[in-house]
């Protein structure tokens, strides 16, 4: 019985750590990181790491912008290699939806640093979608710099932009309780 238990633990264990690791950088080619942090409250939601098969000498974000007269979208796009990173609909007086990528993992999952340092991108940061250009992502910015997995990305291009939008899926009466900073990395 007692080997039985010990077995679990040790199962369980290796799974939490497997699966924790899983979502932190591990260096690859070509790979996107892609955060959500809430508008109001400026917390860190969740995030994903995109891998691409192929691999590119320079990375451009396309947004293919549909305005909602009911219904629209936001598509941005890898522009190199047409691969989506992500697709998000708008609806005019009414809620919608990220669609792309369908699953994100939970903020719990990524290892923040214990510094209290400032790190920012070398070249800034590129705004690629934000239509009220009163809002500020800085606060946004100052709680995904502590991931590990952002100065992992970094460190790794430090000469690449970070991009940055705004996703508002409510327009019209919209509610800024529904609106999310993302952030776009790229290794």
């Amino acid at each position: 019985m007692k080997t039985l238990f010990f077995a679990l633990v040790v199962g369980a264990a290796a799974l939490i750590s497997c699966t924790k690791k899983e979502n932190n950088f591990q260096p690859a080619e070509n790979q996107v990181l892609l955060l959500k942090v809430d508008y109001l409250s400026n917390r860190f939601e969740e995030g994903r790491v995109l891998p691409f098969s192929a691999s590119t000498t320079t990375f451009t974000t396309q947004v293919i912008d549909t305005p909602p007269t009911d219904f629209g979208s936001i598509k941005v796009m890898y522009q190199e290699l047409n691969e989506p990173i992500f697709y998000g609909t708008i609806h005019w007086m009414g809620l919608g939806e990220r669609r792309y990528p369908e699953v994100m993992v939970d903020e719990s999952y990524f290892d923040k640093v214990l510094t209290e340092d400032l790190r920012m991108p070398l070249n800034g940061f590129e705004d690629i979608y934000i239509h009220d250009t009163t809002s500020s992502y800085s606060q946004a910015w100052q709680e995904v710099q502590k991931l590990v997995v952002v100065r992992q990305f970094l460190e790794s291009n430090p000469n690449e932009k970070v991009r940055v939008f705004l996703y508002t899926p409510s327009v019209g009466v919209g509610n800024p309780n529904d609106w999310d900073w993302y952030f776009i990395l790229k290794n």
